[in-house]
């Protein structure tokens, strides 16, 4: 294990990405923000936003100084946009209890609105150098190659995987939090989950994968369908909102689109979902707080 540790970890000084987030300067909000950005979206799409977010919003307070809706406009095109709620709601929480600062452990960021365990675990780890165990699904996809001879992680994450992250954990503070962050980075771009790069991988006599002939996954990976699901409607019903500067007519959404003026509403058009369809993105963004309804006209939360 402690050779392992070695070359990955020396892998990673070599061919990590430098990434804003990674920096020395980057603050603990600054890695929070990012890990709420990078759930689910590719770092590509984050770096734009991120860069301004951060720009704009320096520290929590600045955050939570701003009504939901700003939050929501700037959050853009990232998707998933209760991640830009909830994140706003911790800046507030942070804010009013913690005084502006992003707290340090992971009981205390575990109780921040949207903060799940591997966010916590993340945040502690890449902000404070706390050696927490963090995996996500790169770590994951690693562990079950390297350590277990599977082509992938099972479809959901199990109580024996995060058994198993605590057991290769190294037991020195620093090496632990720098194996996270390169384990994480070794599944990014080497250990990837279609085509995986083994001829530059560093552990690649180590791997138990590479040991067992590289079997087939044991099951067939479903990938996440966007179109024509309600999470496209939802988007695009939500693109209208912000860049709108003014409230919305509900009928607009659920009208026949093809005399819709506006420029904005031309992904909504092109969609061409049934009225059922908008109905239900309409309602579910209402329900989620992402959107309120005040008599005849839809806006963004104030």
């Amino acid at each position: 294990m402690h050779r392992i540790h070695e070359l990955i970890n020396h892998w990673y000084r070599n061919h990590a990405r430098q990434l804003p987030w990674r920096s020395a300067e980057a603050s603990p909000w600054a890695i929070m923000v990012s890990e709420f950005m990078l759930q689910q979206t590719p770092v590509n799409r984050v770096l734009p936003v991120y860069t301004q977010w951060i720009a704009r919003w320096p520290e929590p307070a600045d955050l939570a100084a701003e009504p939901l809706s700003e939050a929501l406009i700037a959050w853009g095109r990232l998707g998933y946009p209760r991640r830009a709620q909830r994140l706003h709601a911790a800046a507030v929480e942070i804010t009013r209890s913690h005084g502006g600062k992003v707290p340090g452990t992971e009981a205390e960021l575990r109780a921040l609105p949207g903060v799940g365990d591997y966010t916590a675990a993340a945040i502690a780890c890449f902000a404070f150098g706390e050696p927490t165990v963090v995996v996500d699904t790169n770590i994951r996809r690693v562990h079950a190659r390297l350590f277990g001879g599977a082509a992938l992680p099972e479809p959901h994450p199990r109580a024996s995987e995060f058994r198993r992250a605590r057991e290769v954990q190294p037991s020195d503070r620093h090496t632990a939090n720098l194996w996270n962050i390169s384990v994480m980075e070794l599944g990014a771009l080497v250990c990837t989950a279609r085509s995986p790069k083994c001829d530059e991988c560093p552990v690649f006599a180590q791997c138990a994968w590479i040991a067992a002939g590289r079997p087939e996954p044991h099951y067939t990976p479903k990938g996440q369908s966007w179109a024509g699901t309600d999470r496209q409607v939802r988007g695009e019903i939500m693109a209208v909102l912000r860049h709108s500067p003014e409230p919305v007519p509900a009928a607009s959404f659920l009208e026949d689109l093809t005399g819709a003026p506006a420029a904005e509403y031309t992904g909504l058009q092109k969609l061409n979902a049934p009225l059922e369809q908008r109905q239900r993105a309409l309602a579910g963004l209402i329900q989620d707080g992402l959107a309120m309804q005040s008599e005849t006209l839809v806006h963004l939360p104030r």
